[in-house]
């Protein structure tokens, strides 16, 4: 059996019940490297067979093929394997052959973990964008910005920045400054769950001139969103009578 794991933000207090179960069930565990060190020391007797960025294809073909010789194999990724992560590729590999058992795992992803740290920012309607465009064109990112910008929702971002892509959150704010006022009450948290978590709520204005990096995971708020004491909340909209 193939088992595709979603393990969280990295911490093994923030892994499922049945992620961990599937994990002491493999055999051999297949991830990116980054990825398998945050659980190595948790499951330290596993084989491990990693690959680095832009090799996916290549460890989801050697896990399939394991899997159909008989081994119990886990493919991981942090946050869940559904969001940005190896369960649609596996899918489209996979296809109709025979032989091939697929049981794909649920994690946490990281707009709802770091959504956790800086309180309530995703209470209402949202939308998740990745600024990465090496699998989709900048153009396209651009106008996804835009319409979300336009829409009035909370804007959760992945891949904000790196170091060949320094001003694409920046150019992400000027974007929504088009539409949304510079007061626009925003967040990120850097290294979700990790060693040096960092979260940090400041003004849409604020963050354009933020530098962050592919680690951080970045929340625009929505003309709702409001900061209250040290959170970030975006009301539902239940009614109440004040006490």
């Amino acid at each position: 059996m193939l088992r595709v794991i979603g393990f969280g933000p990295g911490g093994y207090e923030y892994m499922t019940i049945e992620a961990k179960k599937a994990l002491e069930a493999s055999d051999l565990i297949v991830g990116y490297t980054v990825y398998t060190d945050l659980i190595r020391e948790y499951f330290q007797e596993k084989e491990y067979y990693t690959t680095p960025m832009k090799q996916e294809t290549e460890r989801c073909r050697y896990a399939l093929t394991q899997a159909r010789e008989g081994r119990e194999v886990a493919v991981v990724c942090s946050g869940d394997s559904g969001v940005y992560g190896m369960a649609s590729l596996l899918c489209e590999l996979a296809g109709d052959e025979p032989g091939t058992t697929l049981k794909f795992i649920a994690g946490v992803t990281a707009a709802c973990s770091g959504g956790a740290v800086l309180g309530a920012p995703l209470s209402h309607d949202f939308a998740v964008i990745s600024l990465s465009d090496l699998l989709t064109p900048m153009e396209l990112i651009r106008q996804r910005v835009a319409l979300c910008a336009q829409a009035d929702m909370v804007l959760c971002i992945y891949n904000p920045s790196s170091r060949k892509r320094k001003d694409y959150l920046k150019e992400a704010c000027d974007i929504i400054l088009q539409y949304q006022s510079p007061d626009t009450v925003c967040g990120y948290v850097k290294q979700i769950g990790r060693e040096g978590e960092e979260a940090v709520i400041c003004t849409l204005r604020e963050l354009r001139e933020t530098q962050v990096d592919m680690f951080t995971t970045v929340y625009i708020g929505s003309s709702r969103t409001k900061k209250i004491g040290n959170w970030m909340v975006t009301p539902r909209g239940y009614r109440y009578a004040s006490v």
